[in-house]
Formats: C-alpha cells, sequence, structure tokens
C-alpha cells in the first residue's frame, strides 16, 4: 500500500466543511477513513438508500448511520421514495435516476449546512470504466478524458481526490486499520455494462493502464484544442469552422453547441461533423435540428441558433 499516495491525494482537498458520499462500500468508506485524518475539516456524511436489493440497502444505510455515530460524524441519511415525489424530471433509465436523486440530494445538503460541496470515491478504477464506456458509445476526445478531480453539476463543487488511487489499494488500508465494509452483490451482476466492463479490466489489468494513459493523452490534447482553436460567438461565420483544423473544429462545435443547450453526453463526433459539414458545405440542409432541440440555421454566410425555436 502506497500511504504516501494517499496521503498527497488527500492533502489536495482544501480544508473547510464538506459533504461526503458514502455508499457503506470499501472505496467510500476508505475515502471517509482518509479525511478523518485531518483536523482542518468539518464533514458531513450523505447516503441515499435506494431501497433496492431485498432490504440490504437498508442494512448498507444502517451501516453507514452506525459508522458515523462511533466517529461522531454528521449523517444525512434519505430514501429514494422520499426524494422522487420531489424531483420535478428523472432519467428514464435506472442508474442514471438514481445518478440524480444523489446529487440532488448533495446539493440539497450542502445548501442546508453551507458547505463548500461534496468529496467522491471515485478512484483509478472507476476513471479506466468510465472511458471504456464513453468509448464504447462514440464519444469525441472531450469525452475521453474521463472525471475530472474538481468539477462542477448544477452550481455543485465536486471534488475526486482518489482518481489517481487503484481500488486495491484502498480495500487495503481498511485491512489495515481493522476497518469493516460492506459488498454491493449486485455490483458483480453481468445485467449491468458497467459491471462487464469491470470485470474486463480486471482479466486485463494492462487495458486499464492503457485506458487511463489515453485519459491523460485526450485531456492534453482538449485543453490545447480549447486554447488554440477559434471561440464561436452566439452567430459566427462559417469560415470560422471551416477553414479549422479537424481537431480544432470539433472541440469549437462541442462547445459552441453546449453552451446552447446541447446535453455534453450526446455531442458524438457524429453530431459534431454535422456542424461543421453545415459550416463548410453550403448544400447540406440551412436548418438542423441538434441535441437538446437547439435548432441551427445557416443564412449569409452565418451559422445560428434560430430565435424561438428551443425545444
Amino acid at each position: 500500500m502506497s500511504v504516501e499516495l494517499l496521503e498527497k491525494a488527500i492533502a489536495a482537498v482544501p480544508a473547510g466543511a464538506w459533504a461526503v458520499g458514502v455508499s457503506g462500500g470499501a472505496d467510500s468508506v476508505a475515502l471517509l477513513t482518509l479525511l478523518r485524518r485531518r483536523s482542518d475539516f468539518k464533514l458531513q456524511v450523505v447516503h441515499l438508500d435506494h431501497e433496492t436489493r431485498q432490504g440490504q440497502s437498508a442494512a448498507d444505510a444502517q451501516f453507514v448511520a452506525e459508522l458515523c455515530a462511533r466517529d461522531g460524524i454528521a449523517c444525512t441519511i434519505a430514501r429514494r421514495s422520499e426524494l422522487e415525489p420531489l424531483a420535478a424530471e428523472l432519467p428514464a433509465n435506472r442508474s442514471a435516476r438514481f445518478r440524480a436523486l444523489r446529487f440532488a440530494l448533495f446539493q440539497t445538503v450542502c445548501k442546508a449546512h453551507s458547505l463548500n460541496g461534496v468529496i467522491l470515491a471515485h478512484h483509478a478504477g472507476d476513471q479506466a470504466e468510465t472511458i471504456f464506456q464513453r468509448l464504447v458509445r462514440g464519444s469525441a476526445p472531450a469525452g475521453l478524458v474521463g472525471m475530472r478531480m474538481q468539477s462542477r453539476v448544477g452550481g455543485l463543487a465536486i471534488l475526486r481526490p482518489l482518481l489517481g488511487v487503484a481500488p486495491e489499494t484502498l480495500r487495503e488500508l481498511l485491512k489495515t486499520v481493522g476497518q469493516s465494509w460492506r459488498e454491493d452483490a449486485s455490483n458483480a451482476s453481468p445485467v449491468y455494462q458497467r459491471n462487464r466492463i469491470r470485470s474486463a479490466l480486471q482479466c486485463n489489468p494492462a487495458l486499464m493502464t492503457s485506458l487511463l494513459e489515453m485519459g491523460e493523452t485526450m485531456a492534453a490534447m482538449t485543453a490545447w484544442a480549447r486554447t488554440a482553436g477559434p471561440v464561436l460567438g452566439e452567430e459566427f461565420a462559417v469560415r470560422e469552422l471551416a477553414d479549422s483544423p479537424e481537431v480544432l473544429a470539433s472541440e469549437a462545435a462541442r462547445r459552441w453547441l453546449y453552451e446552447r443547450g446541447s446535453p455534453r453526453g450526446q455531442l458524438t463526433p457524429a453530431v459534431l461533423d454535422r456542424l461543421i459539414e453545415m459550416a463548410g458545405d453550403a448544400a447540406t440542409a440551412p436548418r438542423q435540428h441538434f441535441p437538446g432541440g437547439v435548432l441551427v440555421g445557416r443564412r449569409g454566410g452565418k451559422i445560428f441558433v434560430v430565435p424561438g425555436e428551443l425545444q
């Protein structure tokens, strides 16, 4: 176990008041164990009982409550059935729906307790799985960067200090200090794509390393493209995209569509290529719909969002 690596990861977290997402699994329990070693944190554990697995999720919630009570840590536990009626709109996909509910709970707790944001336990294995998933879905280079150590979703600050730490290191930490955790049997179910990807990566550690290296390369390339490429205004000349190298045009198109309401996850290479082609080929349709109900028009050598046509 690399004690230095773990200490360095936690040292990067700014002092202050933070929510900590704790599921009861090894990763989040290890995160909480590490955070408790610093005296300049005010921690508020947050747990969502998804009410699944024939009552096992309730046992997870009980484990987290007892862990926090033992160590004197403030804790907020909510049930899915309590939150769903309050949500205006939730994704149909079960995993996405649960994720949306968790983030809604994080936002509520952070606001209620004046917290800086939430700290999550995503590690290097999670990062490799995320990159693999996005690769399979045909993500643009910006998506292949993976999760960021610091990000913001709906105004909520999110920290992921363990992205450079292998999951085995976290379990070894818990064994060393004699701290138990909960195992979620559904994490081994082949029904879920992420679980199948996890299984494949566990059988091929070299693939995990390659995916993480690709993520770092994509991050460097994306950072360069964002500074070297054109910054498109509300309305821009078609030549600004048509005359740019493919990598720069793609990043500029992604950023422009995202800023106008297209969901980040739906900006695939095919979608970006369509906007670039619209700018470079006058024979293409002058009005086209893009993800998020964004209707884009072309007239007089200019590209713009058609007023009043946002769906």
